[in-house]
């Protein structure tokens, strides 16, 4: 594979990154999917660490991506079917200001386009008498990539009790609705 010099870069909060990495490992024109910790104060976190609650960081996937063959439109699209934007600092079970919704732009040229599709959430979400989204909105900071054993967990555990009841239903939901994205 050649390098493709136009690959973008974006970061992304929705609660436990093993829903997130399983879903976008699935999604076309991503090239990499990596688990990590962003947008926290301590240097080189521990899972242990974040998971305390006390470093300021949030799970994330950060994506490296073709815009010829995904949009960044789409992935948000993808990332709003898959977590709960309403709530704050949780997703299911999963409690704690490292479940917070995020999207942590690369640079500010991503913004406008984020901006936009946040708005038309807030609307939806309104029109269902939900909302608004709390999902965060700027820059990353401080991304230290998590420990080995949390890349491509799905796909290496897919009968783990968490990924058979927490993740799998999210990889479904996106494989039945938004099937176009998928890689062939």
């Amino acid at each position: 594979m050649s390098m493709n010099h136009s690959l973008q870069t974006i970061t992304l909060g929705g609660g436990c990154f093993w829903c997130l990495e399983a879903v976008y490992e699935q999604v076309r024109g991503v090239q990499r999917v990596e688990s990590g910790y962003a947008n926290g104060h301590v240097h080189a976190p521990t899972y242990e660490q974040v998971c305390e609650g006390t470093t300021g960081h949030v799970e994330v996937v950060q994506l490296q991506f073709d815009p010829e063959h995904v949009s960044l439109r789409d992935l948000l699209e993808v990332f709003f079917l898959i977590h709960d934007p309403t709530t704050l600092n949780r997703q299911g079970n999963d409690v704690g200001t490292q479940y917070r919704s995020g999207i942590y732009l690369a640079d500010e040229a991503q913004r406008p386009v984020a901006e936009a599709v946040l708005a038309e959430v807030n609307a939806a979400l309104a029109g269902e008498g939900r909302g608004p989204a709390v999902t965060e909105l700027c820059l990353v900071q401080q991304y230290w990539p998590a420990e080995p054993y949390h890349q491509h967990y799905f796909a290496q555990h897919p009968q783990q009790g968490y990924c058979a009841y927490v993740v799998a239903p999210k990889v479904e939901k996106f494989r039945r609705s938004l099937a176009r994205l998928l890689k062939a």
